[in-house]
Protein backbone atom coordinates (compact mmCIF):
# COMPACT_ATOMS: atom_id res chain seq x y z
CA UNK A 1 0.00 0.00 0.00
CA UNK A 2 1.60 3.80 -0.57
CA UNK A 3 2.18 5.57 2.32
CA UNK A 4 -0.22 8.82 2.54
CA UNK A 5 1.08 11.79 0.65
CA UNK A 6 2.36 14.66 2.98
CA UNK A 7 1.53 18.21 2.51
CA UNK A 8 5.35 18.42 2.43
CA UNK A 9 6.54 16.19 -0.30
CA UNK A 10 3.07 17.50 -2.15
CA UNK A 11 5.16 20.86 -2.10
CA UNK A 12 8.30 19.32 -2.93
CA UNK A 13 6.49 18.23 -6.22
CA UNK A 14 5.37 21.31 -6.85
CA UNK A 15 8.75 22.39 -6.52
CA UNK A 16 10.39 20.62 -9.08
CA UNK A 17 7.31 21.06 -11.52
CA UNK A 18 8.50 24.89 -10.93
CA UNK A 19 11.91 24.47 -11.61
CA UNK A 20 11.26 21.76 -15.06
CA UNK A 21 9.04 24.95 -16.01
CA UNK A 22 11.47 27.42 -15.45
CA UNK A 23 13.89 25.25 -17.13
CA UNK A 24 11.83 24.75 -20.54
CA UNK A 25 11.07 28.60 -20.24
CA UNK A 26 14.95 29.30 -20.88
CA UNK A 27 15.00 26.43 -22.95
CA UNK A 28 12.31 28.38 -25.02
CA UNK A 29 14.44 31.96 -24.79
CA UNK A 30 17.48 30.47 -26.04
CA UNK A 31 15.86 28.85 -28.84
CA UNK A 32 14.22 31.77 -30.38
CA UNK A 33 17.24 34.07 -30.12
CA UNK A 34 17.23 37.53 -28.12
CA UNK A 35 14.59 38.60 -25.61
CA UNK A 36 14.60 42.27 -27.05
CA UNK A 37 15.02 43.81 -30.79
CA UNK A 38 18.16 45.80 -31.36
CA UNK A 39 16.23 49.09 -29.85
CA UNK A 40 15.31 47.11 -26.69
CA UNK A 41 11.44 46.96 -28.14
CA UNK A 42 10.56 43.98 -26.78
CA UNK A 43 9.66 41.03 -28.61
CA UNK A 44 7.71 38.29 -26.80
CA UNK A 45 4.85 40.47 -24.57
CA UNK A 46 2.78 38.26 -22.33
CA UNK A 47 -0.26 39.54 -20.43
CA UNK A 48 -1.51 38.41 -17.36
CA UNK A 49 -4.70 41.38 -16.77
CA UNK A 50 -7.39 41.56 -18.33
CA UNK A 51 -6.82 45.45 -18.01
CA UNK A 52 -3.46 44.85 -19.45
CA UNK A 53 -4.89 42.58 -22.28
CA UNK A 54 -7.15 45.05 -23.88
CA UNK A 55 -4.45 48.27 -23.78
CA UNK A 56 -1.53 45.73 -24.72
CA UNK A 57 -3.63 44.09 -27.69
CA UNK A 58 -4.68 47.93 -29.17
CA UNK A 59 -1.30 49.22 -29.31
CA UNK A 60 0.87 45.92 -29.76
CA UNK A 61 2.79 45.21 -33.36
CA UNK A 62 2.34 42.50 -35.12
CA UNK A 63 3.39 39.21 -32.95
CA UNK A 64 4.49 41.34 -30.38
CA UNK A 65 1.96 39.49 -28.20
CA UNK A 66 2.61 35.87 -27.17
CA UNK A 67 -0.61 35.65 -25.20
CA UNK A 68 -3.24 37.16 -23.44
CA UNK A 69 -5.19 36.27 -19.84
CA UNK A 70 -8.16 33.95 -20.56
CA UNK A 71 -10.56 36.59 -19.42
CA UNK A 72 -9.58 38.65 -22.43
CA UNK A 73 -11.62 36.16 -24.49
CA UNK A 74 -14.98 36.50 -22.77
CA UNK A 75 -17.13 39.29 -24.26
CA UNK A 76 -19.34 40.60 -21.59
CA UNK A 77 -16.08 41.39 -19.49
CA UNK A 78 -13.97 42.21 -23.12
CA UNK A 79 -14.02 44.61 -25.60
CA UNK A 80 -11.77 42.69 -27.68
CA UNK A 81 -13.17 38.86 -27.29
CA UNK A 82 -12.41 38.54 -30.56
CA UNK A 83 -8.98 39.86 -31.38
CA UNK A 84 -7.90 37.49 -27.90
CA UNK A 85 -9.34 34.41 -29.47
CA UNK A 86 -6.62 34.61 -32.09
CA UNK A 87 -3.90 34.70 -29.35
CA UNK A 88 -2.50 31.99 -27.05
CA UNK A 89 -4.63 32.28 -23.64
CA UNK A 90 -2.67 32.09 -20.09
CA UNK A 91 -4.23 31.51 -17.18
CA UNK A 92 -1.82 33.58 -15.14
CA UNK A 93 0.46 31.25 -13.21
CA UNK A 94 4.10 31.78 -13.10
CA UNK A 95 4.83 28.09 -14.89
CA UNK A 96 3.34 28.91 -17.89
CA UNK A 97 4.15 32.21 -18.36
CA UNK A 98 7.80 31.37 -17.83
CA UNK A 99 7.44 28.12 -20.10
CA UNK A 100 6.26 31.01 -23.47
CA UNK A 101 9.77 32.88 -23.05
CA UNK A 102 8.53 36.54 -22.20
CA UNK A 103 11.06 39.39 -22.40
CA UNK A 104 8.08 41.13 -20.90
CA UNK A 105 5.26 40.37 -18.97
CA UNK A 106 2.32 43.05 -18.08
CA UNK A 107 0.01 42.82 -15.03
CA UNK A 108 -2.04 44.52 -12.48
CA UNK A 109 -1.13 45.53 -9.37
CA UNK A 110 -4.21 43.21 -8.06
CA UNK A 111 -2.34 40.40 -10.07
CA UNK A 112 -1.63 37.35 -7.74
CA UNK A 113 1.35 38.31 -5.54
CA UNK A 114 3.24 34.82 -5.93
CA UNK A 115 3.06 34.89 -9.10
CA UNK A 116 4.84 38.37 -9.78
CA UNK A 117 7.46 37.69 -7.26
CA UNK A 118 8.26 34.37 -8.45
CA UNK A 119 8.65 35.62 -12.04
CA UNK A 120 10.87 38.30 -10.72
CA UNK A 121 13.05 36.00 -9.16
CA UNK A 122 13.94 34.20 -11.75
CA UNK A 123 14.91 37.24 -13.60
CA UNK A 124 11.47 37.93 -15.97
CA UNK A 125 10.84 41.55 -16.13
CA UNK A 126 7.31 42.42 -14.86
CA UNK A 127 5.57 46.04 -15.36
CA UNK A 128 2.47 46.25 -13.28
CA UNK A 129 -0.84 48.93 -13.94
CA UNK A 130 -3.12 50.01 -11.31
CA UNK A 131 -6.43 50.34 -11.61
CA UNK A 132 -7.56 53.56 -13.90
CA UNK A 133 -9.77 55.92 -11.22
CA UNK A 134 -10.03 59.17 -13.75
CA UNK A 135 -9.75 59.47 -17.61
CA UNK A 136 -6.56 61.03 -17.03
CA UNK A 137 -5.30 57.75 -15.75
CA UNK A 138 -6.76 56.24 -18.76
CA UNK A 139 -4.41 58.43 -20.70
CA UNK A 140 -1.32 58.22 -18.69
CA UNK A 141 -1.54 53.56 -18.69
CA UNK A 142 -1.53 54.39 -22.66
CA UNK A 143 1.19 56.48 -22.55
CA UNK A 144 2.92 54.50 -20.50
CA UNK A 145 2.26 50.73 -22.88
CA UNK A 146 3.06 52.51 -25.88
CA UNK A 147 6.51 53.14 -24.45
CA UNK A 148 6.71 49.80 -23.23
CA UNK A 149 5.66 48.29 -26.57
CA UNK A 150 7.44 50.91 -28.41
CA UNK A 151 4.60 51.69 -29.78
CA UNK A 152 4.04 55.31 -28.72
CA UNK A 153 2.81 56.33 -31.83
CA UNK A 154 0.28 54.07 -31.65
CA UNK A 155 -0.42 55.04 -28.14
CA UNK A 156 -0.58 58.69 -29.20
CA UNK A 157 -3.32 58.09 -31.77
CA UNK A 158 -5.72 56.32 -29.27
CA UNK A 159 -5.50 58.78 -27.05
CA UNK A 160 -6.55 61.13 -29.75
CA UNK A 161 -9.63 59.46 -30.31
CA UNK A 162 -10.32 58.63 -26.92
CA UNK A 163 -10.44 62.69 -26.38
CA UNK A 164 -12.22 63.62 -29.69
CA UNK A 165 -15.08 60.62 -28.79
CA UNK A 166 -15.57 62.77 -24.99
CA UNK A 167 -15.35 65.72 -26.51
CA UNK A 168 -18.14 65.38 -28.66
CA UNK A 169 -20.39 63.27 -25.91
CA UNK A 170 -19.70 65.82 -23.39
CA UNK A 171 -20.61 68.64 -25.74
CA UNK A 172 -23.94 67.16 -25.45
CA UNK A 173 -24.65 67.90 -21.57
CA UNK A 174 -27.81 69.01 -21.07
CA UNK A 175 -27.93 73.47 -20.13
CA UNK A 176 -30.14 73.00 -17.55
CA UNK A 177 -28.97 73.44 -13.73
CA UNK A 178 -31.03 70.46 -12.32
CA UNK A 179 -28.92 67.82 -13.44
CA UNK A 180 -31.01 64.14 -13.64
CA UNK A 181 -29.32 61.60 -10.39
CA UNK A 182 -27.73 58.90 -11.12
CA UNK A 183 -26.14 55.81 -8.89
CA UNK A 184 -23.70 52.80 -9.02
CA UNK A 185 -25.01 50.20 -7.11
CA UNK A 186 -23.01 47.15 -6.39
CA UNK A 187 -23.98 43.46 -4.52
CA UNK A 188 -23.37 44.41 -0.29
CA UNK A 189 -24.96 47.93 -1.14
CA UNK A 190 -21.25 48.92 -2.49
CA UNK A 191 -20.92 51.99 -4.70
CA UNK A 192 -18.76 54.10 -6.77
CA UNK A 193 -18.57 57.69 -5.03
CA UNK A 194 -16.65 60.40 -5.80
CA UNK A 195 -12.66 59.73 -7.55
CA UNK A 196 -13.73 57.16 -9.24
CA UNK A 197 -13.41 55.86 -12.95
CA UNK A 198 -17.57 55.80 -12.69
CA UNK A 199 -18.12 58.96 -11.41
CA UNK A 200 -16.23 60.86 -14.31
CA UNK A 201 -18.63 58.53 -16.33
CA UNK A 202 -21.38 59.64 -14.98
CA UNK A 203 -20.31 63.11 -14.73
CA UNK A 204 -18.78 63.19 -18.92
CA UNK A 205 -22.66 62.47 -19.91
CA UNK A 206 -24.27 64.79 -17.61
CA UNK A 207 -25.19 62.80 -14.77
CA UNK A 208 -25.38 63.79 -11.24
CA UNK A 209 -23.33 61.23 -9.05
CA UNK A 210 -25.90 60.34 -5.67
CA UNK A 211 -23.08 58.39 -4.46
CA UNK A 212 -20.76 61.58 -4.73
CA UNK A 213 -23.89 64.41 -3.50
CA UNK A 214 -24.18 62.76 -0.33
CA UNK A 215 -19.75 62.93 0.10
CA UNK A 216 -18.97 59.34 -0.43
CA UNK A 217 -15.58 58.84 -1.61
CA UNK A 218 -14.07 56.53 -3.59
CA UNK A 219 -15.84 53.04 -3.24
CA UNK A 220 -18.01 52.79 -0.07
CA UNK A 221 -21.53 51.59 1.35
CA UNK A 222 -24.88 53.02 0.55
CA UNK A 223 -27.70 51.58 2.63
CA UNK A 224 -31.02 50.83 0.34
CA UNK A 225 -32.83 52.90 2.73
CA UNK A 226 -30.08 55.79 2.26
CA UNK A 227 -30.55 54.65 -1.93
CA UNK A 228 -34.54 54.76 -1.55
CA UNK A 229 -34.73 58.50 -0.17
CA UNK A 230 -32.00 59.99 -2.53
CA UNK A 231 -34.33 59.22 -5.18
CA UNK A 232 -31.97 58.59 -8.44
CA UNK A 233 -33.20 58.62 -11.45
CA UNK A 234 -31.34 55.94 -12.32
CA UNK A 235 -30.02 53.09 -10.74
CA UNK A 236 -27.04 51.43 -12.55
CA UNK A 237 -25.52 48.05 -11.70
CA UNK A 238 -23.36 45.62 -13.92
CA UNK A 239 -24.38 42.90 -16.20
CA UNK A 240 -22.78 40.11 -13.90
CA UNK A 241 -24.33 41.45 -10.80
CA UNK A 242 -27.28 41.42 -12.39
CA UNK A 243 -27.89 37.92 -13.41
CA UNK A 244 -26.52 36.35 -10.13
CA UNK A 245 -28.70 35.15 -7.49
CA UNK A 246 -27.54 35.41 -4.29
CA UNK A 247 -28.64 36.48 -0.91
CA UNK A 248 -26.36 39.05 -1.16
CA UNK A 249 -27.86 40.75 -4.17
CA UNK A 250 -30.14 42.94 -2.64
CA UNK A 251 -30.20 45.75 -4.68
CA UNK A 252 -31.61 44.95 -8.53
CA UNK A 253 -34.75 42.85 -6.78
CA UNK A 254 -35.31 44.47 -3.62
CA UNK A 255 -39.12 45.20 -2.87
CA UNK A 256 -37.98 48.92 -2.31
CA UNK A 257 -36.34 49.21 -5.70
CA UNK A 258 -38.99 47.84 -7.89
CA UNK A 259 -41.11 50.56 -5.85
CA UNK A 260 -39.06 53.06 -6.65
CA UNK A 261 -38.67 51.81 -10.20
CA UNK A 262 -42.68 52.10 -10.17
CA UNK A 263 -42.35 56.06 -8.97
CA UNK A 264 -40.11 56.60 -11.91
CA UNK A 265 -36.59 55.33 -11.10
CA UNK A 266 -35.22 53.20 -13.82
CA UNK A 267 -33.17 50.46 -13.20
CA UNK A 268 -30.12 50.01 -15.90
CA UNK A 269 -27.66 46.97 -16.16
CA UNK A 270 -24.82 48.27 -17.89
CA UNK A 271 -22.33 45.95 -19.56
CA UNK A 272 -19.42 45.17 -17.52
CA UNK A 273 -16.63 45.46 -20.46
CA UNK A 274 -17.63 49.28 -21.00
CA UNK A 275 -16.10 49.88 -17.41
CA UNK A 276 -14.47 47.14 -15.35
CA UNK A 277 -10.78 48.01 -17.36
CA UNK A 278 -9.92 51.74 -17.76
CA UNK A 279 -9.38 51.41 -21.29
CA UNK A 280 -10.76 54.05 -24.02
CA UNK A 281 -13.66 51.71 -24.23
CA UNK A 282 -15.61 53.38 -21.73
CA UNK A 283 -16.14 55.96 -23.71
CA UNK A 284 -19.24 53.61 -24.98
CA UNK A 285 -20.35 53.76 -21.11
CA UNK A 286 -20.65 57.50 -21.36
CA UNK A 287 -22.53 57.06 -24.97
CA UNK A 288 -25.26 55.01 -23.28
CA UNK A 289 -26.02 57.02 -20.37
CA UNK A 290 -26.34 59.95 -22.58
CA UNK A 291 -28.56 58.12 -24.71
CA UNK A 292 -30.30 57.24 -21.58
CA UNK A 293 -30.11 61.24 -20.19
CA UNK A 294 -31.88 62.23 -23.24
CA UNK A 295 -34.23 59.51 -23.09
CA UNK A 296 -35.23 60.39 -19.92
CA UNK A 297 -35.86 63.81 -20.74
CA UNK A 298 -38.09 63.02 -23.20
CA UNK A 299 -40.28 60.67 -21.41
CA UNK A 300 -40.16 62.70 -17.75
CA UNK A 301 -43.31 63.81 -16.81
CA UNK A 302 -44.37 67.28 -16.09
CA UNK A 303 -44.08 67.40 -12.18
CA UNK A 304 -47.65 68.70 -11.35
Amino acid sequence: MNEPTTSGQSAKRRRRRFVACAALGTLVVALTGPGQAADGTPVRVVSINLCTDQQAMAIAGPGQLASVSRLARDPALSNMADTAAALPANDGRAEEVVSLGPDLVLAGSFTSRATVGMLRRLGVRVEEFAPANSFDDIRENLARMGQLLGRTERADELVREFDARLAVLESDKSETTQKPVAVVYHIGNGTDGRGTLADEILTAAGWDNLAARLGLGSYGALPLETLVTGKPDLVLVGGAEASWSTEALPNARHPAIMAATDNGTRLMVLPDRSTVCGTPFVVDAVARLVDERHRQATHRRPVP
